[in-house]
């Protein structure tokens, strides 16, 4: 049974972002307002196909708390694709991981999305709009890879330089499990509002070419309520909430309390998150500056909120962090 055949209707999704949504980010957010679905950050296939594997395990890394948790993973050879999908699927990560051996990934998940300068330039991620036949290439090499042990979704935008629903329509033709869909185009980066009618106008497409594709909606939702009315609008199975978990780590939350937390409960979360990050990377995996913007999400809303920021964000060390916040905690 796949994690589809579980999932709540509708259901919420926390986003992959790199450098955030590690295990850490993700426990403590299963900790306040857990989400239907977790992903991984995006992994790169061809690093996980060389000499330098160890080094990116980290991203794959996870706990029991974040289930359903879907892989996603970027790159520019099918090969690469079919072998990463073949060791997601039959668990060779988690064990090399030595996590225990009941831990498993709940789906697969191509990065055809991410419009970043130097992946683009790679022909990788967004570029693959523009490369359609590599695109199908890696689609049915990672369906190879899977051999129908876990479900194949994409998560892509709605253009590159303009919307393109030839784009979407090529995707769907696919019967992929499930499409998640970033309401702007490449080239519009997120500069301007997400696109919610061209995320209706997918679905449409979607009831016409592939009906049993879930599709999400991604781009510029701050709550659980706002996800739900856009769902309810737009007649979306799901929807994914990336950047508004930085304004609320309660984002998932029926009724948030955040608006209401005074400066020791947001202290407190804190430095819950930089024990977690102290006792989860102990060889140093992820360098302390990686914690910088979570501060920003915790530290704020409170008088001298920028001023203990500015102490906090000039350390070097997790104990470093937490010896200040215990200073702080003790002039409340």
């Amino acid at each position: 049974m796949s994690y589809l055949e579980n999932l709540p209707k509708p259901f919420l999704v926390l986003a992959p972002m790199d450098d955030v949504t590690d295990t850490v980010f993700r426990q403590i957010v299963a900790s306040t307002a857990p989400p239907d679905l977790y992903f991984t950050e995006f992994v790169n296939v061809d690093g996980l196909q060389s000499p330098g594997r160890s080094k990116l395990l980290k991203k794959l890394r996870f706990a029991a708390t974040e289930q359903p948790l879907i892989v996603q993973i970027w790159g520019k050879d099918p090969e690469n694709f079919k072998k990463t999908a073949q060791e997601i699927a039959d668990g060779t990560f988690v064990r090399e991981m030595s996590l225990p051996q009941e831990y498993k990934f709940a789906g697969l998940d191509l990065n055809m999305g991410c419009p970043e300068k130097t992946a683009v330039k790679h022909g990788t991620c967004c570029a693959l709009m523009n490369d359609r036949e590599l695109a199908g290439e890696i689609i049915e090499a990672s369906r190879e890879g899977l051999a129908g042990r876990l479900p194949l979704s994409v998560k892509t935008r709605t253009g590159f330089n303009s919307v393109d629903l030839s784009w979407t329509e090529f995707l769907l033709k696919y019967k992929l499990n499930m499409l998640t869909i970033h309401g702007r185009t490449k080239k519009e980066m997120s500069k301007v509002p997400a696109n919610w009618d061209i995320i209706g106008q997918i679905r449409q497409q979607r009831d016409e070419l592939s009906p049993d594709t879930l599709i999400v909606g991604n781009g510029d939702i701050e709550s659980r309520q706002e996800a739900l009315e856009l769902i309810d609008k737009y007649k979306l199975d799901g929807a994914m909430i990336g950047r508004g978990i930085f304004h609320d780590p309660f984002a998932f939350a029926e009724a948030s309390p955040w608006p209401a937390y005074t400066k020791e409960q947001r202290t407190e979360l804190y430095k819950k998150h930089v024990q977690l990050f102290a006792e989860t990377w102990q060889n140093n995996e992820r360098a302390v500056h990686t914690l910088n913007r979570f501060c920003k999400v915790y530290i704020q809303g409170f008088d001298g909120a920028k001023e203990l920021r500015e102490k906090l964000m000039a350390t070097t060390s997790a104990d470093e962090l937490l010896k200040i916040l215990e200073t702080d905690s003790k002039l409340l």
